[in-house]
């Protein structure tokens, strides 16, 4: 809002459009005309006729009125109080964590599918995909966030120009990631059995491909709507948009996956060719994909340079889809808890890195730290009693995001056992274990999240397109090694 220039004579001040001159032994102060037309001045700094007015003290004494916008106001990281972050948190938490208790019903019910039984590399692709569709969505979620805070989305040639590139974007990461996650899984099976059918491969690869695309058009849709509405109605995007990006997400996954999957799997013996055309298709848009995002200025970064983040995590996610694979076959009930317990570890996550990253873009560009944002400056590993337990408002709302887990998990067993009430493992133990490994899972992914964010932003990299997807493997991974444990230690 206010730009300073120190000269022999005096101090100048570039405020709200009007240059302001200053002496620095008098008290005389002298508004320079301005040059630009008012109206496009206030088009191009965001500013809206409803901006209040705030005082700029200059070094003299001399008071300089200027105008400062609410957006900015409401959304500075210093000034939202944990109270607002919570309130803003919990209902999209708690309704994205009755999508995840519905994807783990699915789960439970579909793995008696004759698909799941006989292409057993599916439960290695589960991960992988519902883990997609964190990378893809919350990315997208954060990404959009962060230019609705930073008022890119009060222009609608902008905001069209946004929508269409980011859409076309998490298509092409979809199929690409998608086709790469089923090679992965099927590599990951047939090593340890050691033989190869080509029917599972061609089932798993469109299947995989498919459930990507659509999945992702879906959910990147309603995701859209959900930041343009909250942001309109004056709600920090922030808050609610990652939480709700998954209310559907697991659910959707599972469901378009097992109902292409089984399909597939009973006509591959006669149509052979079709799930080779699904795939073929798929691929051939992507060169398609990949001109429009080229061409497209906020999104062509992101295709050059965030491929690694979302790869990475795949393989990741893979790992975990080992665990999980183990776990079904050899402990009754762990896939009804699945994507609870990783879905909401990620989604904590997802808010709380979605939130920094904000923050930091407030303040200046990549690389670029300033004293309002040196609580995430740290070049080394933070310290954990500063991330969890000052007085600084980071570590209030870091406290708030660990401490719903609590709660959403007692909400979101109840419900299921509710729903399993034949379940063997409900008892005091299994949910005092349960919680036990939640809390661990999410505590250790919000403190990788706050070395993680400073981390990207310091080697110029926008936290935005690189950290979620780290944080969402890594708690798929963590979440699915912890439940197991879990089970394990049942007697």
């Amino acid at each position: 809002m206010m730009d300073e220039t120190d000269n022999s004579n005096g101090q100048v001040f570039l405020v709200n459009g009007q240059t302001v001159v200053s002496s620095l032994e008098g008290n005389e102060t002298i508004e320079l005309p301005n040059t630009n037309d008012e109206n496009d001045n206030n088009s191009d700094s965001g500013i809206s006729p409803n901006d209040s007015e705030v005082e700029a003290l200059i070094s003299n004494g001399t008071v300089v009125r200027s105008r400062k916008t609410k957006l900015s106001s409401v959304f500075d990281d210093d000034a939202e109080k944990w109270y607002i972050v919570g309130s803003q948190v919990f209902l999209p938490f708690m309704i994205a964590g009755c999508g995840m208790v519905a994807a783990g019903l699915v789960l439970e019910r579909v793995k008696e599918l004759s698909v799941f039984k006989e292409i057993t590399e599916i439960y290695i692709l589960v991960p992988a995909l519902l883990g997609l569709k964190g990378n893809l969505e919350m990315t997208l979620a954060s990404r959009l966030s962060t230019q609705a805070n930073i008022g890119n989305m009060d222009k609608k040639s902008e905001l069209k120009s946004m929508i269409v590139g980011n859409i076309v974007l998490t298509q092409l990461q979809a199929i690409i990631v998608g086709f790469l996650a089923a090679l992965v899984s099927l590599a990951m099976g047939w090593v340890p059995q050691g033989n190869f059918n080509i029917r599972h491969a061609l089932v798993l690869c469109s299947s995989s491909v498919s459930t990507a695309s659509i999945a992702s058009l879906v959910l990147g849709g309603i995701m859209i709507g959900v930041i343009v509405g909250s942001h309109k109605c004056k709600i920090n995007p922030d808050n609610i948009a990652t939480p709700i990006a998954a209310s559907l997400g697991d659910l959707t996954t599972l469901a378009v996956l097992a109902g292409i999957g089984g399909f597939l799997f009973k006509i591959i013996d006669n149509y052979t060719w079709l799930p080779i055309m699904i795939t073929v298709i798929f691929l051939i848009l992507t060169p398609v994909w990949i001109v429009i995002s080229y061409r497209n200025a906020y999104v062509k970064d992101v295709l050059i340079h965030g491929w690694s983040p979302v790869i990475a995590a795949m393989f990741i996610s893979s790992v975990g889809g080992l665990i999980l694979d183990f776990a079904v076959q050899t402990l009754r009930g762990v896939a009804v808890f699945q994507p609870v317990m990783n879905g909401v570890g990620g989604n904590l996550v997802a808010v709380h890195a979605s939130r920094l990253s904000t923050a930091l873009h407030q303040h200046g560009k990549p690389g670029e730290f300033k004293d309002t944002s040196h609580y995430y400056a740290a070049k080394i590993c933070p310290n954990p009693y500063k991330v969890f337990l000052s007085n600084q408002n980071n570590a209030s709302t870091t406290r708030v995001l660990l401490l719903m887990a609590i709660p959403g998990h007692l909400v979101f067993v109840s419900i299921i056992w509710r729903s399993a009430a034949d379940h063997h493992a409900f008892s005091f133990i299994f949910v005092l274990l349960y919680l036990l490994a939640a809390l661990i899972q999410v505590a250790i992914l919000l403190y990788i999240a706050q070395w993680m964010v400073a981390f990207a932003w310091r080697h110029e990299r926008d936290p935005d397109n690189v950290c979620i997807p780290y944080l969402t493997a890594i708690g798929d991974l963590l979440g699915t090694a912890l439940l197991t444990c879990v089970f394990l230690l049942l007697p």
